[in-house]
């Protein structure tokens, strides 16, 4: 007798973050939205520069399914790019300002953008973007008042094609909120990136789930530290309209710069990889004074203990989080513990290096016997791989749907993350499944092995990869990326190693320098192991 209840107007909306924004402005119109430089905005003009630019695009003939991409770093028109498109049912292709032209003209072609939104800075790079396009999309400049010099590509600039266009608009939901609403595309280390794509329903829950999962209040004050380009800067601009917050723009990351706007804006909180907390770990003390309160979010890995040390000193509080592109950012979070707080710094170190357990409105995160999809035992020792399911998924790989098959075979999404689960049901992952170093017969997590070599307190970041070893197969070589002015040597490397680790454990080879990084700031470790082969060569 209940299926006779069926969905109308009145019962049923679909899911979608335009609706933060419509309530943002409606509900808090003077409200202060985005700081950029000397630049102010409320809710109620970033809404109506919103609705001018779904009437511009829809002008310019972009549609409902049509791709408008971006090549801009943390500014006003990347925020309002996260609404514009999406009133007119279009999808947002924010593009890495890190990468290649040969890249990033092939996500220009992929996704089939209509149009590309083109920062002055980036003309030289988008310029032989374009060249090498088969297709090449329309240009519009943003002619930020921050750069000087460079060119521009575009037949308009951003602010005269807000200017020409009405704000009387409708801001239409989508018709269906499985409908996509963004494309971001995985790094591309071993082939072609893949497109991967968001529907609304999964932007709205994970934007909300920002607020829950990290008890955020309404009006915050959130820092871009983080790129929007990377998992739409894990939902944050959706969330902050959600929240009716205060958006402090930042072009490029300089931890000089960012400790003087935190105090400047009293920013309340900020996200980041681990060398960006790092950075602001290290900076000098003078530039670190007043900064209570702030609340920060990494995820790639979990700060060191000296970090973490640092950060609470400097009054700053860490949230260790997890995830990838393909689960819109991070989709589980190490919720610490009221008596955490009782133990040294070095036991709170390891629990919040774990990636702890799913986000709330995400369903489920469980480590799986990738070959049977059973459970493995909660005893912090069994392996298997990380999966999730759940609404905050994506809807698959563009065009790819051999990739999207294997990803979601047997009904979860396989991150390709090794781990375990502890008896409290906190998740730890253990290594990549390609980055197991098997050595005499021994599996070896390179992980661990820089876990422990992160502990050294002159060692910024390390990568460990396999080895070509006559006699055991593969043994570990350390890559280590020093401290500004800091030393390490062989030797002392050897025997820190030996401190934390079992020997067979113990890289047998260290290389000091700086890490190969891809344009998201990942660490390329085929590019190292490359070098690790090479080594064995010249000896």
């Amino acid at each position: 007798m209940y299926r006779e209840l069926g969905r109308n107007q009145a019962n049923y909306t679909p899911l979608s973050p335009l609706s933060f924004l419509r309530k943002a402005a409606s509900v808090h119109p003077q409200r202060l939205a985005v700081v950029h430089g000397q630049r102010r905005l409320n809710w109620a003009q970033v809404e109506q520069r919103c609705r001018r630019l779904a009437s511009a695009l829809r002008g310019m003939g972009v549609g409902e399914g049509d791709t408008v991409a971006a090549l801009l770093p943390n500014t006003p028109a990347m925020i309002e790019l996260h609404f514009g498109p999406a009133m007119l049912g279009a999808v947002l292709n924010a593009l890495n300002t890190r990468l290649d032209a040969e890249t990033l003209a092939f996500m220009l072609d992929h996704g089939q953008a209509k149009v590309v939104f083109s920062d002055r800075e980036f003309a030289p790079l988008m310029q032989r973007a374009l060249a090498l396009c088969k297709q090449p999309p329309r240009v519009v400049d943003v002619d930020d008042a921050a750069v000087t010099g460079g060119q521009l590509l575009g037949e308009i600039e951003y602010e005269a094609l807000l200017e020409s266009a009405s704000p009387e608009i409708e801001c239409a939901l989508p018709s269906d909120e499985w409908n996509a609403i963004a494309l971001n595309y995985t790094s591309g280390t071993t082939g072609d990136p893949k497109g991967v794509v968001y529907h609304h329903r999964g932007a709205y829950l994970n934007a909300v789930a920002n607020i829950i999962d990290w008890g955020m209040p309404q009006h915050p004050v959130y820092l871009w530290t983080l790129p929007m380009f990377h998992c739409n800067g894990w939902c944050f601009p959706w969330t902050m309209a959600a929240v009716a917050g205060t958006q402090v723009c930042l072009r490029r990351f300089d931890p000089v710069q960012v400790l003087e706007l935190m105090r400047e804006h009293s920013v309340t909180h900020y996200c980041g990889a681990p060398v960006v907390h790092a950075a602001l770990a290290a900076a000098p003390a003078e530039c670190k004074r007043d900064l209570g309160g702030l609340k920060g979010q990494v995820a790639g890995a979990a700060p060191t203990a000296a970090v973490l040390e640092e950060m609470e000193r400097m009054g700053v509080q860490i949230t260790h989080v997890y995830g990838l592109t393909e689960v819109y950012g991070p989709a589980s979070i190490c919720q610490p513990q009221p008596e955490w707080d009782a133990l040294p710094i070095e036991e709170r170190a390891e629990l919040n290096s774990r990636q702890g357990v799913a986000c709330l409105l995400q369903d489920d995160m469980q480590v799986l016997d990738p070959q049977t999809l059973q459970a493995v035992p909660w005893d912090g020792q069994t392996v298997g791989e990380i999966m999730f399911r759940g609404n905050i998924t994506m809807k698959g790989y563009l065009k790819n749907p051999r990739a999207t098959e294997e990803a979601f075979a047997g009904g979860w999404f396989h991150t390709g993350d090794l781990a375990v689960v502890y008896p409290d049901g906190n998740v730890k992952i253990r290594d990549r499944s390609k980055d197991v170093i098997i050595s005499g017969g021994e599996n070896i997590s390179s992980l661990e092995v820089e876990d422990a070599l992160c502990r050294h307190p002159a060692v910024l970041a390390a990568a460990v990869v396999a080895r070509p070893d006559p006699k055991w197969g593969e043994t570990p070589c350390a890559f280590i990326e020093l401290k500004e002015a800091l030393e390490l040597s062989h030797e002392n490397a050897l025997a820190h190693c030996r401190q934390h680790l079992a020997g067979f454990k113990v890289p047998r080879r260290f290389v000091f320098g700086p890490l190969p990084r891809t344009a998201t700031g990942k660490v390329q470790k085929f590019m190292l192991r490359d070098a690790a082969r090479e080594l064995v060569d010249a000896e």
